[in-house]
């Protein structure tokens, strides 16, 4: 067993979401190419962010408790405003700066508690300049408009399939990876299941788990795969694909978008195709546009976890945790 996997996962997982940040959601591959060129390296965003949707997202915060946006709301609304603008080159979202909050309480409290979690989580969100990105995932949304109508905060998880949901599982199995894999399968999923209460979030997150326990085991990461995400991609059909353009495999035959259904067998074709390579499946990853960003939940950690990060990569890396 591998006793550094758990922690390359969780660096790995970092270090894509850092590296497609600044062409996270371009769905015109053509204009992410021309306008930020191959990414290799960390880059900045750039505004205007010519495929940005964000004008048509809307949160208006009921009262305090639901006060999230804060100096970013002037924003929203806006056409062409980058969703992470704000942020320097090599500098995680806001989904991975959580992941970090979470294994930097951990190891302030001795370990993992999901309601501290809780606590912790409300109250970064709910303090102003705690962070610098400008655009909030639906599930924050959502949390916080159930919280801000007196809810308890187990009580405030939304029906949410978005692949954004994983950001966290590497993160919590490095976290809890003295486990076995039960106790941590059943760790993983109710630490997702407070935010996401969708099956096929809850599932995908419980095989993202399962595939990086595997690695630890020693598993090649294409055996890994095999062994535990039959149900999202086939193998066999994988390697056919690998001929074809990533962005036509992510694009033509899976959707680019955040929707778990897709997105989780997308993340799982480019590990299979740069199972051997980290730094040609952070690229890919990124070039490939869409939530590039939350695919790395699953293609930096089992790339970082199969092969190890690039050195290059941590060393650029601003909001990595021990």
């Amino acid at each position: 067993m591998n006793e550094d996997t758990f922690k390359n996962a969780y660096l790995g997982s970092l270090v894509a979401d850092a590296a497609s940040m600044p062409v996270h959601w371009y769905y015109d591959r053509e204009a992410l190419r021309n306008e930020y060129g191959e990414i290799t390296n960390y880059l900045p965003p750039k505004n205007p962010h010519t495929g940005s949707i964000l004008w048509r997202s809307e949160y208006n915060a009921r009262n305090e408790k639901g006060e999230i946006l804060h100096d970013q709301a002037q924003y929203w609304g806006q056409r062409g405003i980058h969703y992470h603008q704000f942020l320097t080159a090599g500098e995680n979202t806001l989904n991975f700066q959580l992941a970090g909050e979470l294994v930097k309480l951990s190891e302030k409290n001795g370990g993992y508690n999901p309601d501290e979690w809780l606590a912790h989580y409300i109250d970064f969100m709910l303090t102003p300049g705690n962070h610098k990105d400008t655009y909030l995932e639906e599930y924050h949304r959502g949390f916080f408009t159930k919280y801000s109508q007196g809810k308890a905060p187990r009580k405030c998880s939304i029906h949410d399939e978005h692949i954004g949901g994983l950001a966290q599982v590497p993160a919590l199995c490095y976290v809890l990876k003295e486990l076995e894999l039960p106790e941590l399968r059943a760790a993983v999923k109710e630490h997702v299941g407070l935010t996401h209460a969708h099956a096929n979030v809850l599932r995908a997150a419980d095989t993202l788990t399962r595939l990086i326990f595997r690695i630890h085991e020693g598993f090649p990461l294409r055996e890994a795969i095999q062994k535990e995400a039959g149900d999202w991609i086939s193998g066999k059909k994988a390697d056919k694909w690998s001929a074809q353009p990533d962005t036509h495999v992510i694009g033509q035959r899976f959707s680019p978008a955040c929707y778990i259904a897709e997105s989780m067998p997308a993340s799982l074709y480019l590990a299979w195709k740069y199972h051997e390579d980290f730094d040609a499946a952070i690229t890919a990853n990124a070039m490939t546009g869409g939530d590039n960003c939350h695919r790395g939940a699953v293609v930096g950690a089992l790339l970082g976890a199969a092969t190890k990060p690039s050195p290059h990569w941590l060393e650029g890396l601003l909001s990595q945790s021990s």
